[in-house]
């Protein structure tokens, strides 16, 4: 039996990176998938039907997770296709890096709003459906930026950092009714937006990690399968590092 068999999965910001890894492998374990992106693009159809390619039913929506009025449509209109929500990945973020000398108030709340508060819209939404399911897994998506900060990017670190003070308090609150809620700490990771570096930044962020490799969408979407799956079920309110013994 595949480890997602029958469950449902909503992801957001799921149409390429670290989120299409991750319903990519949810897919492959049997997990229905419901993902969202900004807007409904040539990226979201090739995902949604690499998704269907495994057999399961996959639909992704046009949705802003920034907004409370649209998560609660999201949540909505999933619940009506699928039936349920057993699993939710909030994973949607931004950078808008800077030295703090010269970030603009319009950078810092930009990525405060997405990288956060759609986590606490996403949540918030998607809480009551779970409570009545008497079950279901929430994923986190924060950073080691989250655990030891960075320099030129305080926005970025203190959105993930947020991030996990909200997890563990989720934890505590939604444990009583079988829920969990974790999150997850990835380092760096090849992805689109890594490519984009200077070859010169990404070997210097390579040599600070101990496995000396950057890691891979794949290394992610492990950690969350098994957050998302029954294998950790006595797991929550926890911060799971994925960087190569980066953050030690």
């Amino acid at each position: 039996m595949k480890l997602l068999e029958g469950k449902v999965a909503l992801i957001t910001g799921a149409s390429r990176g670290i989120g299409k890894g991750i319903a990519l492998k949810f897919a492959s374990e049997g997990a229905k998938i419901a993902f969202s992106d900004l807007n409904r693009d040539e990226n979201m159809e090739t995902t949604e039907k690499e998704l269907s390619d495994y057999g399961i039913y996959a639909k992704g929506y046009s949705s802003n997770a920034a907004s409370l009025a649209d998560s609660e449509k999201l949540i909505e209109d999933v619940v009506k296709d699928f039936g349920r929500i057993d699993i939710l990945v909030n994973n949607a973020g931004i950078t808008r890096d800077n030295l703090l000398l010269r970030m603009t108030e319009q950078d810092w709340d930009a990525v405060l709003t997405v990288n956060l508060k759609s986590v606490f819209n996403l949540t918030k939404s998607v809480q009551r459906i779970m409570i009545k399911q008497k079950e279901g897994s929430i994923i986190n998506m924060s950073s080691v930026v989250g655990v030891n900060g960075n320099a030129g990017q305080s926005n970025y670190s203190a959105s993930k950092a947020g991030i996990i003070g909200f997890t563990k308090s989720i934890a505590q609150e939604l444990g009583s009714r079988n829920i969990r809620c974790n999150a997850i700490a990835p380092g760096f990771i090849e992805t689109e937006m890594t490519h984009k570096l200077p070859e010169d930044v990404r070997k210097a962020w390579i040599k600070t990690i101990p496995l000396r490799r950057a890691g891979t969408t794949e290394d992610v979407a492990n950690v969350s399968l098994f957050l998302a799956s029954e294998l950790s079920s006595y797991v929550s309110g926890q911060v799971i590092n994925v960087c190569g013994g980066m953050s030690t």
